[in-house]
């Protein structure tokens, strides 16, 4: 059998034609911006042909703020009419065109801290870090807590959720690509610490929190293989510096012999006189 290759042909896309008519009647395109004042409208930029006798002409925008914008409008003609009518008038942002951030749900514009006293942040019903407290899980705490039906929370955390905060945990500040855990001490790692609480259930194996005062993670999560100077085997010892005894030396010439006189009737004159002159 012969070869059974393609036996069509891929449709061809012409490009639209620049229709004339329309390309000149930028005066009637002009015209059609009637949004702002004539002063906002700049300079014709340029005409783009969009289908038969379907014209886009590109105006500058000079309003306050909309840098790099521009006014486009899109014109039309009948066959065999000279008579332009205008489509549509809109403004569109340019490549340079100063934008404003794409808009976010307020639950992804949220960052770590933005929740002040009073405020309130309320937990969607499907929020998948979260299951309900009733149903069996893989780690050990959540089935000491919730598993008994009407004594444990109404909702714990999931394994998706778990994962999140462990990750999220491990990779911040307190993990073990840390600035303060990079110039530790090779050995001195939180999990060898005695300042050191592990958590419990499955992030048991991983994390804890930092009980020493003197430390900068103190009361917070760290990761078992985080590290800082405050470790609790980090001891320094005191070097024993040799103290040779000096003799006592007296300075004779700063010793001024005195001579001690009796006062009249202080003691008998028969009797011998004590020193110093008591009697």
């Amino acid at each position: 059998m012969g070869n059974n290759g393609e036996v069509t042909r891929p449709a061809s896309t012409r490009a639209a034609r620049l229709d004339q008519v329309c390309a000149a009647a930028v005066e009637v395109a002009r015209a059609g911006i009637t949004e702002v004042d004539a002063d906002d409208v700049g300079d014709h930029l340029q005409v783009v042909a969009e289908g038969d006798r379907l014209v886009t002409h590109y105006f500058e925008c000079l309003l306050a703020g909309y840098r790099g914008w521009r006014w486009a409008v899109t014109v039309t003609r009948v066959p065999r009419s000279r008579t332009v009518t205008i489509c549509e008038t809109v403004l569109l942002p340019g490549s340079d065109a100063l934008l404003a951030p794409g808009w976010l749900p307020w639950q992804e514009r949220l960052k770590p801290g933005d929740l002040g006293p009073g405020d309130l942040l309320p937990t969607p019903p499907d929020d998948e870090r979260l299951v309900p407290g009733y149903l069996l899980s893989d780690d050990p705490a959540v089935e000491e807590t919730a598993w008994e039906l009407g004594l444990g929370r109404a909702r714990v955390l999931s394994r998706e959720g778990r994962t999140d905060a462990a990750q999220r945990w491990y990779d911040g500040e307190h993990g073990p690509t840390a600035a303060i855990s990079t110039a530790a001490p090779a050995a001195a790692r939180c999990g060898t610490c005695g300042f050191y609480l592990p958590l419990a259930g499955a992030l048991r194996q991983a994390f804890g929190a930092c009980g020493n005062f003197y430390a900068p993670d103190d009361g917070r999560v760290v990761s078992a293989d985080h590290g800082c100077g405050a470790h609790s085997e980090t001891l320094i010892e005191a070097a024993e510096t040799a103290v040779d005894e000096l003799p006592t030396v007296y300075d004779d010439s700063a010793v001024e012999a005195m001579s001690v006189s009796r006062a009249p009737g202080s003691v008998e004159a028969a009797e011998p006189g004590e020193p110093y002159g008591h009697p």
